[in-house]
């Protein structure tokens, strides 16, 4: 058995050849290596980037500059931050406020990885730098916001002049009014948390560069609080309105009334005038009519025929003494009206 030969394949003899040649050994090396994905070993850093690279877990290397980076085959891994500013928006908060009002605060800020180690070590991601921005910010944004009045947190200028309506405030309706100074302001108040969240945030290896409030509205329960109040306020000044309209109302219609009776007095009064010199200067022309002899028999003979029109109607006898008035008229129309008659000569037959 032990001088027996051994045989062994053709192949397998060949690559035991190639083996033990120290040139063929390196070139198969370089194949090898080739013929691996260059991510294995080569990473890239890009310009707006930062690259941690960590062997079992552990941070050896921080690579800040761009470019080409090596690393060990399956064994480093390398974890990627953003250098460039990042957005942090908040969830709407309802806090009350120096004054007793709640206030509903929607509030965002700006922040970038200023020391990406640290961030690695306390955060390790950035889902984990927003929720640790959001306790941190939502704190200091509440703290403040109870701090200050609504005003401090609404106004944002100091030395603000109101608007007015100077017809309103001429009427008495509206009083003028002044707005209430402020100490801070809104800006003034939004440094503040900025400063303080700042503080709070650099030892996760963050920089905040600044926090500022996108909106802030009353809750609905306060709002609806505010909008009967304003009401109530429109109410009575349209009240106001409404009774000052009536008594301008009440006053014009006296005027009016006394316009009236003044101008009524005056034509009556105008009117009794033309109408007594109306009748004076008709019986100055009846007095001079009726003056003379001839006027004054006409009117008797007009008088004694509207008498006897009156007195005798159709079918009437009446027996008149020629010494009468009527007789008299009668008489003198029958003279006036015939010419004298000569006398009748003597028939020469009888």
């Amino acid at each position: 058995m032990a001088n027996e030969p051994i045989y062994r394949s053709h192949l397998s003899t060949r690559f035991i050849g190639f083996m033990q040649s120290p040139v063929l050994a390196i070139i198969g090396l370089i194949f090898v290596f080739t013929g691996l994905k260059w991510g294995a070993f080569i990473f890239t850093v890009h310009q707006y980037e930062s690259a941690i690279v960590t062997r079992f877990g552990k941070a050896v290397r921080v690579d800040k500059t761009p470019g080409l980076k090596f690393k060990v085959p399956f064994i480093d891994a390398v974890h990627r931050f953003d250098n460039r500013i990042l957005a942090w928006d908040g969830p709407p908060t309802e806090c009350p406020t120096k004054d007793k009002l709640y206030l509903i605060v929607d509030c965002f800020a700006r922040w970038r990885i200023s020391d990406p180690l640290l961030y690695f070590k306390s955060l390790n991601d950035e889902r984990s730098a927003l929720s640790r921005l959001d306790d941190i910010l939502g704190s200091e944004t509440r703290t403040a916001v109870a701090s200050n009045d609504l005003v401090e947190i609404v106004r944002l200028t100091k030395n603000r002049d109101p608007l007015r309506d100077a017809e309103l405030e001429k009427t008495g309706t509206i009083l003028p009014s002044n707005l209430p100074e402020i100490e801070l302001g809104r800006g003034a108040i939004e440094q503040q948390i900025t400063q303080r969240a700042r503080q709070k945030v650099e030892g996760f290896g963050i920089e905040l560069l600044d926090e500022r409030f996108k909106r802030s509205k009353y809750s609905p329960a306060v709002a609806e609080k505010i909008i009967e109040r304003m009401s109530s306020e429109r109410h009575q000044i349209a009240s106001k309105f409404r009774s000052e309209g009536r008594g301008e109302a009440a006053n014009i219609n006296g005027q009016k009334e006394s316009d009236v009776a003044s101008i009524q007095s005056a034509a009556t009064r105008k009117a009794l005038k033309l109408e007594g010199e109306a009748d004076a200067e008709a019986a100055r022309i009846y007095a001079a009519a009726y003056s003379s002899p001839e006027a004054q028999n006409l009117y008797s003979f007009n008088r004694r025929l509207e008498v006897a029109q009156a007195a005798f109607a159709r079918d009437t006898t009446a027996v008149i003494s020629t010494g009468s008035d009527f007789g008299g008229v009668l008489k003198g129309i029958g003279g006036a009206g015939l010419a004298p008659q000569p006398p009748l000569a003597p028939d020469p037959n009888r």
